[in-house]
């Protein structure tokens, strides 16, 4: 079994890895997605809608882009129409697509049959379709690694582009010039009307220096913190051992990567073993309920209650550190006696300065888009770890 500096420094070198694939696909990619960017604002404003599918692991990323564009971080953005079908995709798109919509279907790195079924079936009724990967549709992208964790980070790096740069588009066409909110993120379009050309040119600049950003946090993390993820993992594979399992949580984005890892746990790439987890994220059932009839500051409480057993470890997922139906589930976590684990954000937030986990693993940025991408490389290689120290 590896030592605690052995499996730091995997950890560490395995996040680094990530940065090299990541900057050099984005480098050519770049121009082609500030093209499709700029094709989606004009379907937008069109009235089109984005439908998301993937099946598995990959149903998490079709619900991630449907709450990052209907639900936008950045205040003052509004609200653009995005379902995701994954649970029924084909006979959903059959009764309810339109020629000015937008299509994105995700897959493993080597592509799912199913998923391209259905984007040629909606290119053929005229909608713009994204094959994640793929290699017909109007934007495709051929699998840029083998490593299914990298390949997803690759992609939720992309779809969060994409929902940045459709802001800047859809904007800068309405209103001719004023970009609002969004100026910050893309200050070269400033207050002056600019032609199109010019504007996707400088869009595709743009794009490279978010991925640099991302890069940026994502090698900080593996400096700073990848003795605290060999820590939290040491901790996890122990209590696995003795029978206990995953429960995972968070909020909106963070939900969709509660569901993922928890996915990842259960059905892991061929080869690997499954470890035991849940995710409170995935019971739309239990939520809306908990919600409607007590408050939404429980949904995790409640479920937390129910589903805690003897050595369980409770995995919170929160970009702010902040959120009350988070802290509610730590403090019974705590009053339990688990083993609790978190993913945070900004600077840990109340989580971390009321010490309500044991291990805080934390990106240290405000940004809620760089702060998820790197959160998904952080449960990944937990994940990973985890298969050589509970099996191994």
């Amino acid at each position: 079994m590896a030592t605690k500096y052995q499996l730091a420094t995997q950890i560490e070198q395995r996040l680094l890895a990530r940065n090299q694939i990541l900057e050099s696909f984005f480098s050519r990619e770049a121009p082609r997605l500030a093209e499709a960017c700029h094709e989606m604002s004009d379907r937008f404003l069109r009235g089109g809608r984005l439908l998301a599918f993937g099946q598995g692991p990959y149903a998490t990323d079709a619900q991630h882009v449907s709450v990052e564009f209907v639900h936008p971080v950045i205040v003052g953005k509004r609200a653009l129409p995005a379902l995701d079908l994954s649970i029924l995709y084909r006979p959903w798109l059959d009764a309810i697509l339109r020629p000015e919509d937008i299509v994105m279907g995700f897959g493993p790195p080597e592509g799912d049959p199913e998923v391209w079924a259905a984007l040629d079936s909606a290119r053929e009724r005229n909608a713009l379709t994204f094959a994640l990967p793929g290699l017909e549709g109007s934007y495709t992208i051929p699998p840029a690694n083998t490593d299914p964790f990298i390949q997803q980070e690759l992609i939720e790096l992309l779809y969060h582009t994409l929902w940045e740069t459709v802001h800047v588009y859809f904007e800068h066409r309405e209103l001719g010039h004023d970009v609002g909110e969004a100026e910050f993120l893309y200050p070269f379009l400033g207050r002056e009307k600019q032609a199109t050309g010019d504007a996707t040119a400088e869009v595709a600049n743009s794009i490279q220096m978010k991925v640099a950003d991302d890069a940026k946090l994502r090698a900080q993390v593996a400096h700073e913190e990848s003795e605290q993820i060999g820590n939290a993992v040491t901790a996890i594979a122990e209590k696995l051992r003795r029978g206990g399992k995953l429960i995972i949580f968070g909020n909106g984005g963070s939900a969709t990567d509660a569901n993922d890892f928890a996915i990842d746990c259960v059905a892991p790439p061929s080869g690997w073993k499954a470890i035991p987890a849940v995710s409170l994220a995935l019971e739309p059932a239990n939520i809306t309920a908990i919600s409607n009839d007590v408050g939404t500051e429980v949904v995790f409480l409640r479920q937390l209650i129910a589903q805690a057993q003897p050595n369980d470890v409770a995995v919170a997922i929160s970009t702010s550190g902040g959120s009350r139906n988070i802290i509610t589930a730590l403090e019974e976590a705590r009053k339990r006696k688990m083993l609790t684990v978190a993913l945070l954000g900004y600077d840990g937030g109340e989580i971390l300065r009321r010490g309500l986990v044991d291990f805080p693993l934390i990106v240290r940025c405000d940004y809620i888009p760089r702060i998820q991408e790197v959160q998904a490389s952080i449960y990944h290689v937990v994940r990973e770890a985890l298969e050589g120290l509970v099996y191994g």
